[in-house]
């Protein structure tokens, strides 16, 4: 009968050594973008932003008036809600009223397309309003600076581009321990793991925090209607643009996640929908995402280890590639709040934790809704 204990310990000492290797790579990875410079467009086509909204969340108007104060000669702001009567109108009206002629307020009407997406059918309800050559699709929890459009446009000068995305750093709203620790997955894990895929695949996704498309090149692909039944709007989206036949780009620019976890709860149950998404998307390449949390995989292989002095010493290099990755990221991507070192290993236990959820249903919550996902990622209701 074979030795179980040797066989898990020498599973996890290779998942060990797998994941200082990809933390290494992802460091390297983080300190070339940090070198990367930061053009701005010194051509300047009409932009709409769109900022589809649901309910009430921090900083909502400072979020929204961050993106009307930009420095960039054409743009306009479209904001609304798939309801009328949602809370989040009253902070977009109180941004308008104070940017005139560049921040407009609608929501959803009877005749407006309906999408199994929630945020499609948020937008479905904005996009009629665009009247920009370039599109900008920003999810509201973002926050930007007054270069932030000078920077997304500036790839656009290239005719073979076809959209533009950016990554993202988290800022916790609060100071809680939840919203620390989603900021924190944001700049930490996520970031890092999208700058290796594009050394490796070259960019293939765009992200919810910016995604911005020719609008002619967004109404041949099929506009909402592509995207709208899909999980992953946001990843679709650049899939089409690059079947297309137009490249994806990754800005130099940051933006800015204000992030709000009112409980570890909360956290859970939004990370969850996103690793599902992703297993939905990339079955083979969600598996892989497993070596991306370096400490609890080396402490796991300790606990089973009979060789101890070894397993020490993959605890210590996954402890030291971990805290030099971390530092690397905040400052690559502009991170402000004050680093928080007690909460990487617990930040690392907890993703791997929600890694391996990921693989016992294909429901998520969002919106208050539950809904399914399909092996493609297309969505459906699967009640309240």
């Amino acid at each position: 009968m074979p030795d179980l204990r040797r066989l898990a310990a020498r599973a996890t000492c290779a998942l060990s050594l797998a994941s200082l290797g990809y933390t290494a790579f992802a460091l390297v990875r983080t300190l070339a973008f940090a070198k990367r410079p930061l053009q701005p467009a010194t051509r300047a086509p009409h932009v709409t932003i769109l900022k589809p909204l649901h309910g009430d969340e921090p900083l909502l108007v400072q979020k929204l008036a961050s993106f009307c104060d930009q420095e960039y000669p054409h743009f306009d702001v479209v904001m609304g809600t798939r309801a009328a009567g949602d809370v989040a109108l009253e902070a977009a009206r109180a941004v308008a009223r104070d940017h005139p002629g560049i921040a407009t307020v609608v929501h959803a009407a009877a005749s407006t397309p309906h999408y199994p997406n929630p945020k499609a059918a948020t937008l479905a309800a904005l996009v009629p309003h665009a009247r920009g050559e370039i599109i900008v699709f920003a999810d509201s929890d973002m926050r930007v600076t007054p270069e932030y459009l000078l920077a997304v446009a500036a790839p656009f000068e290239d005719p073979a581009v076809g959209a533009v995305t950016c990554l993202y750093r988290g800022e916790p709203a609060g100071g809680g321990a939840a919203s620390a620790l989603g900021a924190m997955a944001n700049h930490e894990h996520f970031a890092p793991s999208v700058l290796v895929a594009e050394s490796l695949m070259g960019m293939r996704f765009g992200f919810g925090a910016t995604i911005a498309v020719r609008r002619a090149l967004f109404e041949r692909i099929g506009g909402l209607a592509a995207i709208g039944s899909h999980i992953a709007d946001d990843a679709t989206l650049c899939r089409l643009v690059r079947e297309a036949g137009f490249r994806v780009v990754l800005s130099r620019y940051v933006v800015e996640n204000v992030v709000d976890e009112p409980t570890l709860a909360a956290l859970w149950e939004h990370e969850l929908r996103w690793a599902r998404t992703h297993r939905a998307l990339e079955p083979a390449g969600y598996a892989g995402l497993a070596i991306t949390y370096p400490i609890p995989l080396a402490l796991l292989h300790l606990a089973l280890a009979r060789n101890r002095a070894k397993a020490l010493a993959v605890v210590a290099a996954a402890f030291a590639l971990r805290f030099a990755l971390s530092a690397a990221t905040r400052a690559a991507f502009g991170v402000r709040s004050a680093p928080q070192p007690l909460l990487i290993p617990l930040r690392d236990a907890f993703g791997l934790a929600v890694w391996a959820a990921a693989f016992a249903s294909r429901r998520v919550a969002w919106s208050g809704e539950t809904l399914a996902l399909a092996d493609n990622g297309t969505v459906t209701r699967a009640g309240r």
